[in-house]
């Protein structure tokens, strides 16, 4: 519609629309207004024929109006051509309807209409009646003396008015289209007409090609020159004017007339094509692009030349690339800064970094106490030089490790800002620092240096130094390159710093913690190792704790998380295990009592309010080895269970009932599993992140551990973990590691001896007889005094407190003599100090004093008290020994 054909037809339509909108609203009204007085004419003429008939009066009278009048109201209606003619009395009630239905009720209309009709007038109006919206004419029906006796009304609907006015329509819509028709058909005629003598070229096609002429002359930023074949310009738009600074006249001039330089004149004259070629014109520099026109038609045999000026841009170019090359500097510092959490390591990171794309030469002093992980407080007047980078080997510059002190006020840790020395030479509180050294490194060549402290949270960490050799020398742009990188690489150093801080104290506390050797035993042959994870200290452990009569129990446990929390959680843990084990608990009942020592912690953390992590979740196994009988008993809550290593090399993982987490158990009740064990095997207890791994799932973990132990069922339990971890574990777990390896020992039976004690007092000589003869057997006479008081006591007390069966037991260990007295009750001897009126009461107080260690544990049956005597122990002197004797009454 930008044409002006297109515009001449949109005026045509437009015309066409609004003559023919008037037309309709003309022809509506005029019609409207006809057929509305046709039917107010129509009504009216119909009311008063059938008012005013003869016989009506008489008709109003009669018994049965209705009968009479209905048939005379309907033919007159289809005669008169009106929708209704209704008679009625002076009341209102109908006696003629269209509807009979309606026939008998009251008539719908205007009050004032209908008083004017009861005073004897005649009256017309349009209103909804029972027909709907109708043209209603009222006429009164009258006697003789003018008095009215009933009213007769005729009525046109108005749907029946708009009927008769939309039969104009179709003539006036059929004229509105032959207009449009008309429109069009002159719009075609002119466009054709226009296309013949433009040359096929429409009004669109027209007007878009001069909007592109102006644009071109006018808009476009970018120079544009056509010359002929002739050698002359044939247009020039106002950019090539301006960057070649063309004359006003310079159109249909020669182009070696126009000023402009040899190069650029030839070119445009040579009709050779050129791409983005640079040639000066004036102080300008342009970029110059040409092209033939003869593959375009024209019949010019000239050229299009393109200029752009690229003074300016060949300037923010350069800039831009160094600004490019900052950004990839930073970006790289960015990722490539503070991968680890080591200190040396980050500050060797921001010299690899900076070298050689920012500096020739980078190195990095660090405070002693920052390499140690500590806050740094007080002077800075000394570093330690961490980090040396360079592209060369052989700079005379401090060596790693040197310690470096400074004295100058203008030293960038004095001054807390980073120091510009563009020309080392020139600076003479830098070569004061150390002269000779300073000497040997303008020498080298060295001649620029940026010095910028490395600080977080406003604290000095050290001190970065950029020098340059190769290089232009420092400009004062440079230093915020440097400080960017200095910031960076300081935050980094400070996080390093405090996880070596954090990390030293958890590992001191884990140490702690830990067991640091096994505990001297005959059961086992045990080793261990533990490997925190790669994030730190956790809460991964393990424990030996021997038991009454030679046993031994076994403990691997793994706490949730890593760091300080983790570590002195295990550390509670650990303790806690400790204490239940010597009440001499079996392992379901320990558990039992850890896991509700589990709930109680999370319990009253969650009422202080603290953010640390619950301690639920926490797993453990614990098992208990018996070598006189080769048994072994466990229990786990949310653990795996051991692998054991047959004597002839074959791994089986024995099935033991796991119950959940520490903490998750709800008070369900935890289970045991029972394992034979035959001397030789070897029981191996683990935490999951020896098995189990992000990149490794648990089945083959299981598989893996089964083929490192099986097949060398002579190696030592050292050997067997060195060998697991060396099949399973990478150089740097992601997870802790807690592995014990225990080789299982049997008690020879010779040095087990059991006598059955019948429930009389005169048994007890007999049996400290016999266990005397033992003893002698043995080679313990040293200790036999003391062994029978024990056994007399014990066994004594057995008679007089418990039930039957009675049953005394020796244990000859290696270093220990464990004598064990067995009865079916449940009632536990307690120490006390007898007073010197009573007459017993001291025998457990005497045992006390000659046995090492003694105690009580619960069976299934009853209870055992032992005690342990350690070997080559001397024995009482005489005069002790008559009076221990005299508290027996035998």
């Amino acid at each position: 519609m930008r044409t002006v054909a297109g515009q001449v037809f949109l005026l045509q339509i437009v015309t066409v629309l609004l003559l023919v909108a008037a037309a309709v609203v003309a022809l509506v009204l005029q019609a409207r207004h006809d057929t509305t007085l046709d039917a107010r004419q129509r009504s009216l003429a119909a009311a008063e024929a059938f008012a005013h008939s003869p016989g009506m009066v008489q008709a109003l009278r009669s018994p049965n109006p209705t009968a009479v009048l209905q048939p005379l109201a309907e033919q007159a209606r289809k005669g008169a051509g009106v929708d209704a003619i209704v008679v009625s009395n002076t009341a209102g009630i109908r006696y003629t309807h269209p509807d009979p239905n309606l026939i008998g009720k009251h008539v719908i209309g205007p009050r004032d209409l209908l008083a004017d009709v009861m005073h004897g007038k005649t009256a017309t109006a349009t209103f909804a009646g029972s027909q709907g919206p109708s043209v209603v004419s009222v006429v009164p029906v009258t006697k003789a003396d003018g008095s009215v006796v009933g009213i007769v009304s005729a009525g046109v609907k108005v749907e029946t008015v708009n009927s008769a006015v939309m039969q104009h329509l179709p003539v006036v819509f059929g004229s509105a289209a032959a207009a449009l028709l008309l429109a069009t058909g002159g719009s075609a005629l002119v466009g054709r007409r226009l296309r013949l003598q433009t040359h096929g070229l429409g009004p669109a096609e027209m007007t878009r090609m001069y909007e592109h002429h102006t644009a071109v002359l006018h808009a476009v930023r970018e120079g544009v020159l056509i010359v002929g074949g002739d050698g002359r310009l044939v247009l020039a738009n106002d950019e090539a004017r301006r960057l070649l600074d063309l004359p006003a006249d310079a159109e249909q001039r020669l182009v070696g007339e126009l000023g402009l330089g040899p190069e650029m004149a030839d070119l445009l004259v040579s009709g050779r094509a050129a791409t983005d070629e640079v040639h000066p014109a004036g102080e300008r520099l342009l970029a110059v692009n040409v092209r033939t026109t003869d593959p375009h038609g024209g019949g010019l045999g000239g050229v299009v030349a393109t200029l752009r000026d690229t003074t300016e841009l060949r300037a923010l170019a350069g800039r831009a690339e160094v600004a490019r090359q900052r950004l990839r500097l930073l970006y790289d510092a960015g990722v490539r800064i503070g991968t680890t959490l080591d200190v040396k390591r980050t500050a060797e990171e921001l010299a690899e970094v900076a070298v050689p794309r920012f500096a020739d030469f980078v190195t990095v002093e660090l405070l002693d106490p920052v390499l140690r992980g500590e806050e740094p407080a007080g002077a800075h007047t000394e570093m330690r030089r961490a980090a040396v980078r360079g592209i060369r080997d052989d700079a005379p510059l401090y060596p790693v490790g040197q310690l470096i002190r400074f004295h100058s006020a203008d030293h960038p840790i004095a001054a807390g800002r980073p120091v510009l020395e563009p020309d080392l030479a020139a600076s003479e509180s830098w070569c004061a620092q150390d002269p000779e050294r300073a000497q040997r490194v303008l020498d080298y060549g060295i001649h620029s240096l940026i010095s910028v402290p490395l600080q977080a949270r406003g604290v000095v960490l050290g001190m970065a130094d950029f020098w340059r050799s190769g290089h232009e020398p420092f400009e004062h742009d440079d230093l915020s390159a440097a400080e960017e990188l200095a910031a960076r690489a300081a935050l980094a150093i400070d996080n390093a710093r405090r996880y070596t801080r954090e990390h030293t104290m958890a590992v001191t506390l884990q140490r702690s913690l830990l067991p640091r050797t096994l505990p001297d035993q005959s059961a086992l042959e045990a080793a261990h190792r533990y490997l925190p994870a790669r994030a730190g200290v956790g809460g991964d452990w393990f424990d030996i704790i021997p038991l009454p009569g030679a046993r031994v129990a076994l403990v691997v446990g793994d706490v949730v998380g890593h760091g300080l929390h983790a570590a002195a959680t295990m550390g509670r843990l650990r303790t806690a295990v400790h204490n239940f084990s010597a009440l001499d608990l079996a392992p379901d009942e320990l558990l039992s009592h850890l896991d509700e020592l589990v709930t109680h912690l999370d319990s009253d953390q969650a009422a202080d309010g603290e953010d640390e992590p619950a301690v639920t979740g926490a797993t453990c196994l614990y098992a208990v080895y018996d070598p006189v009988t080769g048994r072994a008993e466990a229990a786990t809550a949310g653990h795996l269970g051991p692998a054991l290593v047959a004597p002839d090399g074959t791994v089986t993982f024995p099935e033991v009932p796991i119950s959940p987490p520490l903490g998750l158990g709800a008070g369900l009740p935890f289970e045991t599993a029972e394992l034979q064990l035959s001397a030789g095997s070897q029981l191996v207890l683990y935490t999951d992140g020896l098995v189990e791994d992000r990149d490794r799932d648990l089945d083959t973990g299981l598989d893996l551990l089964r083929s490192a132990l099986a097949g060398h069922p002579d190696r030592t339990p050292e050997e067997t973990c060195q060998a697991v971890l060396d099949a399973l574990l990478p150089e740097r777990p992601r997870d802790d590691v807690a592995l014990l390896v225990a080789r299982t020992r049997l008690l020879d039976p010779e040095r087990v001896a059991t006598w059955d004690v019948p429930a009389d007092p005169a048994a007890v000589s007999t049996v400290r007889g016999e266990a005397a003869r033992r003893l002698e057997s043995w080679g313990l006479e040293e200790i036999g005094f003391t062994t029978e008081l024990i056994i007399s006591e014990l066994v004594t007390n057995a008679i007089r407190y418990g039930t039957q069966p009675i049953r005394l037991r020796l244990l000859h260990d290696r270093d220990h003599l464990i004598c064990e007295v067995a009865d079916g009750s449940n009632t536990s001897p307690h120490l006390r100090r007898a007073k010197t009126t009573d007459e017993g009461g001291r025998g457990l107080f005497l045992v006390a004093q000659f046995a090492q260690r003694w105690g009580t544990r619960y069976t299934a049956r009853g209870k055992i008290i032992w005690t342990e005597q350690t070997l080559g122990a001397t024995e009482p002197s005489a005069d002790l020994t008559d009076v221990l004797l005299d508290q027996w009454d035998e």
